[in-house]
């Protein structure tokens, strides 16, 4: 223990020496925590809207009026010719057109149903799928408007409708932050966290230092601990005032436990430290280190769940998902802040999380070879 307190005494005045290290530690998560909750929103907005209306009745003007002041689409273009509108989605001035055929209201009103066009531009396939989505539940919306209006007539019989009540749990109001601030806290740490160890003991090759190392008594367990312990204390640190930030920026009140939270964070933490001090053991220099991590982020982050339903991905890319922590941290961090979980419900994950921590800092312990 008095080796392993003097190695911890070494790497905290090192860390704490280079003032570079701290502002990447703390000041750059607290940035993009501000930051990239505002940026990464699922609600399309501001879709450009071209409607070619043949028509001109007043059930088309309502239809049209209606669509606008919804707040999700922007009436760019009028016009009564579709290849003008075609222009428009074809120069990017347009994402969708709605075209009302000529005997709309008329085909409305005799045969009590009438057919519109929509034409969407899928090179952005999210905003083209959610803008339609948007549209035709306008469209929905606006067609049970005209049915309850029809009823008050009696000329027209009423029609047996089911009204479906619902209610968000865990989310009521649908705000996509409280979805995405936790989420983005994970990989947030997972960047600091890896990082910094794959370019940990990288950094002890380029200046020379890790030879004098090799050359004293010390076991590999006390140099290996003696690099983790530093970086899991700190870790621990950038995860509480994420926790701060998400409840003063955002107002984000855990609906569970915090030491649940605290207690997956730590093994987390190790699992994570260690998959970086075991990169930092096969790279020879920092830029190697660096780029071996910038891949493994770029998957961890693309199939962990946090843009992308893991439920939607195929099955390879599901199995695939069974070996990124990432994606059990992001489950856990949602279970415990919005669901109210508590280390009971969460025990499939720790056990596994755990599983991860022991694998790689054993590999990296064993892969740390000493030279004389």
């Amino acid at each position: 223990m008095r080796t392993l307190k003097y190695l911890l005494q070494k790497e905290f005045r090192q860390i704490f020496r280079d003032p570079s290290i701290l502002r990447l530690i703390f000041i750059m998560p607290v940035i993009q925590l501000i930051i990239l909750p505002f940026a990464a929103d699922y609600e399309i907005k501001n879709i450009k809207l071209a409607v070619i209306d043949h028509d001109h009745s007043s059930y088309s003007r309502n239809l049209i009026a209606k669509i606008a002041s919804s707040g999700y689409f922007i009436l760019t273009n009028y016009t009564g010719s579709y290849s003008e509108a075609m222009g428009k989605l074809e120069h990017d001035k347009a994402d969708l057109i709605l075209e009302v055929p000529v005997s709309f209201e008329k085909e409305l009103v005799k045969e009590s149903e009438s057919k519109l066009f929509l034409a969407v531009n899928a090179i952005n396939g999210v905003k083209a799928g959610l803008g339609s989505a948007y549209l035709r539940s306008i469209i929905q919306d606006y067609n049970k408007e005209v049915r309850t209006e029809w009823i008050q007539f009696p000329r027209f019989d009423p029609e047996t409708n089911i009204a479906v009540t619902y209610s968000n749990w865990f989310n009521p109001s649908m705000n996509y932050k409280i979805f995405m601030v936790p989420g983005i806290l994970v990989l947030l740490l997972t960047m600091v966290g890896a990082n910094l160890t794959a370019i940990n003991i990288v950094r002890e090759k380029e200046i020379g230092t890790i030879e004098q190392i090799n050359v004293t008594p010390v076991s590999k367990v006390h140099f290996i601990l003696g690099k983790l312990i530093p970086f899991w204390i700190l870790g621990l640190a950038v995860f509480t005032l994420g926790l701060g930030i998400a409840r003063l920026f955002y107002g984000i009140t855990p609906a569970g436990n915090m030491m649940t939270v605290y207690v997956f964070a730590a093994v987390y933490l190790l699992a994570v430290l260690g998959l970086g001090l075991l990169i930092s053991t096969y790279a020879d220099n920092q830029q190697q280190a660096m780029l071996i991590s910038f891949f493994l982020m770029m998957i961890f982050i693309l199939l962990g769940g946090l843009y992308t339903s893991i439920d939607s991905m195929p099955s390879w890319a599901k199995a695939i998902t069974k070996a990124n922590p990432v994606s059990y941290f992001i489950e856990v961090i949602r279970m415990v802040v919005l669901k109210g979980s508590g280390l009971a419900d969460i025990k499939s994950q720790l056990l596994t999380i755990s599983g991860f921590a022991i694998v790689l800092n054993g590999w990296a312990i064993l892969n740390y070879h000493k030279r004389s």
